[in-house]
């Protein structure tokens, strides 16, 4: 017959049987254990992965519409945030610090979200605010508008302040919208 080399050790054998793959009992029960081992591990890492998948889908199960309404809107702001991120504060045209704590600007919105939730997802709604602008200023309605017609033009601004129609997102339009405007924070930083 000819030799071998053992699938343990590497030495060369002359095998007694056509499918021996080791030159002794010790280096055939240390290659079997080796190969069990692996397989264990290998069988251990899927079982934590169907785990994993499992718990997500748990967890998306038990999210209410709030839950979509808040994972959108953070989708959306940073898509607000990336493309105003070189042009001046809306609302007194300062720049808008990248750098700052917390991220340097906002996505503020020209209808509050509070008061027109209706509109919190309107690109034309929302643009880069300095953080002082939006929270300390409370918004800074009147410079807020003024910029705004400098952007969109007074007939979409006008558009938006009589938008009072009421609009209710189901889950699945809350996933489309999310979706697209992670999309587009990808297209935009590219």
């Amino acid at each position: 017959m000819k030799t071998k080399k053992c699938k343990q050790c590497g030495t060369e054998f002359v095998p007694l049987r056509s499918t021996a793959i080791a030159c002794s009992y010790p280096c055939a029960k240390a290659w079997v254990d080796a190969r069990n081992e692996k397989l264990k591990a290998q069988k251990a890492k899927q079982e934590a992965k169907i785990d994993r998948q499992l718990t997500k889908e748990r967890k998306e199960k038990l999210k209410t519409r709030n839950d979509y309404i808040k994972e959108t809107q953070v989708a959306f702001n940073a898509f607000i945030r990336e493309r105003d991120k070189d042009k001046p504060c809306i609302c007194c045209g300062k720049p808008l610090g990248e750098s700052q704590v917390g991220g340097g600007f906002d996505a503020g919105h020209y209808r509050s979200v509070g008061s027109s939730p209706h509109l919190r997802f309107n690109e034309d709604n929302c643009h880069g605010q300095r953080k002082y602008c939006n929270n300390w200023r409370s918004g800074n309605a009147v410079d807020y508008r003024l910029g705004l017609i400098a952007r969109i033009g007074i007939e979409r601004v006008e558009a938006l302040e009589s938008d009072n129609d009421p609009k209710k997102w189901g889950i699945e339009e809350l996933k489309a919208i999310k979706q697209y405007y992670n999309q587009q924070l990808k297209l935009l930083r590219k």
